[in-house]
């Protein structure tokens, strides 16, 4: 079983160097500030977030909503982020429409001038991501977008954007969520400064 210890030691390094390379670079915790003021601005301005990924990336959508609807650090009202990822509308959008819609659809019908849209794609090349995106752009919504690789087609297309310098995506999708702890840990640090007395 050396081989497999071999194995866990080289992705633990990957993954630690990944990181590194992320943290390394000042301009990403600019553009992580970048995106926690305009998101507390947001919900400061009544507004919401929705947030939308496929795979791992739907599962770290639906985890920066829950942190916000539910709390972060200590406790606080609710925040409103709606995740386009509801089973019964994902099925029914992509049967009657096409899998390419599931997330246009849902910004047509929730998005409004002044609400953001979170995107994550590793690739930049999900097209249903691309639809949604560009679905808010035409609804008046500012997108922020998590991507990977070298951007793809999404890369400079949106509002902000954090890049994971990655062509391996379970190291992008461990970045991101890291990421997306510290936007939204920032967020709260605006909003409810009483709960963070350093």
């Amino acid at each position: 079983m050396q081989n497999l210890t071999d194995s866990i030691q080289r992705s633990l390094d990957s993954s630690r160097d990944v990181l590194a390379a992320f943290v390394a670079d000042r301009e990403n915790a600019a553009t992580i500030r970048r995106m926690a003021e305009a998101v507390a601005a947001c919900f400061q301005a009544g507004n919401k977030v929705l947030s939308c990924g496929n795979g791992g990336s739907a599962c770290d959508a639906l985890h920066f909503a829950e942190e916000f609807t539910g709390r972060f650090k200590g406790d606080r009202k609710a925040l409103p982020v709606i995740p386009l990822l509801d089973g019964a509308n994902l099925t029914c959008i992509a049967n009657d429409y096409g899998f390419e819609h599931i997330f246009s659809r849902g910004v047509e019908a929730y998005g409004k001038p002044g609400d953001m849209l979170l995107a994550i794609s590793t690739s930049g090349n999900s097209v249903n991501v691309i639809r949604g995106i560009e679905a808010a752009r035409a609804g008046g919504l500012k997108v922020l977008l998590f991507t990977g690789k070298d951007g793809g087609k999404l890369h400079g297309t949106c509002d902000e954007e954090v890049l994971v310098k990655s062509v391996d995506t379970e190291r992008i999708q461990e970045a991101h969520m890291v990421a997306l702890h510290i936007l939204i840990e920032s967020v709260e640090r605006i909003l409810f400064p009483e709960n963070y007395k350093d």
